[in-house]
């Protein structure tokens, strides 16, 4: 870690082009339907065996993937424990917890939760790398932030913080913080040069190792709810929100550095919102649309390329 931090004191500083728009508009549609599919998949299953079984199938079609493109397979041990560090930071430990968090949260605050990851990912990348966190990009996040809160203010106040209401929460938060620290780990393999649908491959492996090694403990039946919407968003989890976003995203990472990247989280609960006005018939106030208004402000400032000196 010491080694790779030297290398890591800014992010990359490549252009908010064309192709880095696509993959943060594609990381944020993707992962901003996801809370629904993640809602949709509790029940009848145990949280550890849905996330088991969404990464099972993605870890599969990341391998069809590597093997295909012939990307490098062998690495050394180094490599193999951040790979697995990663997996249980970004493809188990994380996911488990939000899974356990929507028990008792509602969606909306699972997602206003989950973009605090932008606001973590500032600290973490100061804390482990020392990366000079720009005011503006300061700024964006703590105002984008802010607009989320206002967007799902009502829910927020009428979620009754029972001890249940305040576990899940603090399920929430555990999440989100795995999440980030996932970000660094991932950042610093990519930047030691590990080949990102490798690195991606093994580290979706390594956490359904730990996946498998829960549910053995826990005593969890090894079943699939047999309805098409668990079927369904299931899916899309495993292919859309864990193949697809995931590349997008750690893609992000190295292109925009962890700060910037994590923003997109700010964006999710905007997604997941317009998908319940749709499906769900949610209905609009003025203090949400102040919210939105206030996080695409925040968004702006995150991406605008600073002035020439």
């Amino acid at each position: 870690m010491t080694q790779a931090t030297a290398t890591m004191s800014a992010p990359d500083s490549k252009r908010f082009d064309g192709t880095t728009f696509g993959l943060y508009a594609a990381t944020v549609f993707l992962w901003g339907v996801s809370w629904i599919g993640i809602r949709a998949q509790l029940g009848v299953v145990a949280p550890e065996m849905s996330v088991l079984w969404r990464f099972l199938l993605s870890a599969a079609l990341m391998w069809g993937w590597v093997l295909v493109t012939k990307h490098q397979v062998r690495f050394g041990l180094a490599d193999h424990l951040r790979f697995m560090a990663v997996g249980c930071c970004l493809f188990s430990f994380n996911f488990i917890s939000f899974y356990y968090g929507g028990l008792s949260v509602p969606s909306g605050l699972l997602s206003v939760v989950f973009s605090l990851a932008s606001v973590f990912n500032l600290v973490l990348s100061f804390v482990v790398f020392r990366q000079k966190v720009e005011p503006r990009v300061a700024l964006g996040g703590v105002i984008g932030v802010a607009g989320i809160g206002l967007l799902f203010w009502p829910e927020i106040t009428g979620a009754g913080f029972n001890a249940a209401a305040l576990k899940g929460l603090g399920l929430c938060v555990m999440g989100t913080l795995f999440f980030c620290s996932g970000n660094m780990i991932s950042t610093v393999v990519q930047r030691r040069g590990a080949p990102l649908l490798s690195a991606t491959a093994w580290g979706m492996t390594y956490g359904c190792g730990v996946l498998l090694a829960m549910n053995l403990l826990r005593r969890n039946e090894f079943i699939i709810e047999p309805t098409a919407k668990y079927i369904g968003s299931l899916l899309y989890l495993a292919i859309g929100a864990s193949v697809l976003a995931f590349m997008s995203y750690l893609t992000l990472l190295r292109r925009l550095g962890a700060a910037r990247a994590g923003y997109a989280t700010v964006l999710f609960p905007i997604v997941a919102l317009t998908v319940s006005t749709l499906i769900e018939g949610y209905q609009w106030t003025l203090l949400a649309g102040i919210g939105v208004v206030l996080a695409l402000v925040g968004n702006v400032l995150v991406l605008r390329k600073p002035a020439a000196k």
